[in-house]
């Protein structure tokens, strides 16, 4: 399944309507018929999603929302308000109650389950960034909250003129930031300043082949707009362009005629987000450097790999999911080294790390734990998900050959390297509840083994059915 929904309606139809919806796209659906069975389920099972109705009779949406954003156990689950009315003052209470979104219902299913794939991956960032914290912590390089944030820039980009003054003049004082308004051309060159826009509004009219959604792909392509949060204006009869651009990497939606204070809200989570995000990059990259990464190859090392391998197995174990290990080992590194010298394998290792950790999902781990020997991790990952990772990761080292620079074993200009895989699962349903990740790369490494045996470059896996 790609993620625990919960669906929270006191009408049996409605319940059973969005179940069949989900349920068919793949979902692990549960639902509860008031809000307070809503919280006791999310006690015993967290979800990775909540779509609530707005009409509950036990309590008000917005107020079982704002109850789960202060639990600590349940604040970074995503929530969802299914409306039948386009009230404003309701719909602006349930987002500042901290709502992701509100949707008016009928809702298209296209839409509806584009809304759910992008909330899911913000659930994954959460849960992402909670988990590299508290690693960090441990290792003493947690970074204190910060007292003062500097404002922001929020860049609009709208299809004329009388759109972007509309919305720039109606945030006027609704927040702190920086509002500039920028042409599609001069937002493409924010990639290329030294503090690119925090924030983009784009207008899905954007008079430029493919229009708003083109612009989107743009930023998220680049790299000194890639992480900025981005909102996508559109108009409530083209439904399809707002699921296009939240699947391109749009981070939220608005109508185009939003209200300013709904446009203030969102902006102010979004950048939010952006903000702890950033935090978590610099923890890593920073703090963590010299205490937690390899230094040959970039990668994190053998004692943050085992600390956060214990994190992942323990939150594996409480929300009963799977995780996946694998025990990556090049093939006849020492036939490098042997024949090409240590400088050419120190360039073969800084390679392969590379396009191992650049064929990974962002949620998962890779480490150098000595020699020629890599462990990545995967949350929330059974076999069926890691076996394809595993054998795309062995195409993504083989495919080309690693190019060797002048001194570098120099009687050669390259060299071609293949790495096998052992892989192994643990979590999820009918797991060894007293299994211990230790015990997990034992399992990975024996299919390392095999996989040796079984003449190099290829993926075996430890499961009772490959015993």
């Amino acid at each position: 399944m790609a993620g625990r929904i919960l669906i929270v309606d006191d009408q049996t139809g409605g319940r059973l309507c969005l179940r069949v919806r989900l349920t068919e796209a793949r979902y692990d659906v549960t639902a509860a018929a008031s809000g307070a069975e809503a919280l006791a389920a999310l006690a015993s099972a967290p979800a990775d999603l909540a779509i609530v109705d707005a009409t509950l009779g036990d309590v008000p949406a917005a107020e079982l929302c704002r109850r789960m954003k202060a639990d600590p156990g349940l604040r970074d689950i995503p929530v969802l308000i299914l409306s039948d009315s386009r009230d404003r003052a309701g719909r602006i209470a349930a987002l500042r109650a901290g709502a992701e979104d509100v949707m008016a219902k009928p809702v298209l299913d296209a839409a509806l389950l584009a809304r759910v794939r992008s909330l899911l991956r913000v659930r994954e960032t959460r849960s992402e960034t909670r988990r590299r914290d508290q690693t960090a912590a441990g290792f003493g390089f947690a970074e204190a909250p910060a007292s003062f944030e500097d404002p922001g820039r929020i860049a609009l980009v709208a299809a004329d003129a009388a759109t972007g003054d509309r919305w720039r003049d109606g945030l006027g004082g609704l927040v702190p930031d920086r509002v500039e308004m920028l042409s599609p051309d001069a937002a493409l060159d924010e990639a290329d300043r030294a503090r690119a826009a925090d924030a983009f509004v784009i207008d899905a009219d954007l008079p430029r082949p493919g229009g708003g959604l083109s612009l989107v792909t743009d930023l998220r392509s680049r790299p000194g707009t890639r992480h900025a949060a981005i909102l996508f204006a559109h108009r409530d009869e083209d439904a399809g362009a707002g699921a296009a651009a939240l699947d391109l990497g749009a981070n939220d939606l608005l109508p185009v005629h939003a209200d300013p204070a709904e446009i203030a809200i969102r902006l102010r989570a979004q950048l939010d987000r952006k903000r702890e995000s950033d935090r978590l990059r610099r923890t890593v990259e920073d703090g963590l450097r010299l205490a937690a990464t390899d230094a040959l190859t970039g990668l994190f090392n053998r004692r943050y790999a085992l600390a956060y391998l214990d994190r992942v197995a323990r939150e594996a174990a409480t929300r009963g999911q799977p995780y996946a290990v694998m025990l990556a080992d090049l093939d006849h590194f020492k036939r490098v080294n042997d024949t090409l010298g240590h400088a050419a394998g120190d360039v073969v290792l800084r390679t392969v790390a590379t396009r191992i950790r650049d064929a990974l999902r962002g949620a998962d781990m890779v480490a150098r734990l000595g020699g020629e020997e890599f462990l990545i991790v995967m949350p929330e990952t059974d076999f069926a998900r890691a076996l394809p990772a595993a054998e795309r990761l062995c195409r993504a080292v083989a495919d080309q050959p690693v190019p060797l620079a002048q001194g570098a074993g120099a009687q050669a200009a390259s060299v071609r390297v293949t790495v096998s895989i052992g892989v192994a699962v643990g979590g999820g349903p009918g797991s060894d509840l007293f299994e211990t990740p230790h015990a997990l790369i034992e399992k990975a490494d024996r299919a390392l083994y095999r996989a040796k045996a079984q003449g190099r470059n290829t993926v075996t896996a430890d499961r009772p059915e490959a015993a």
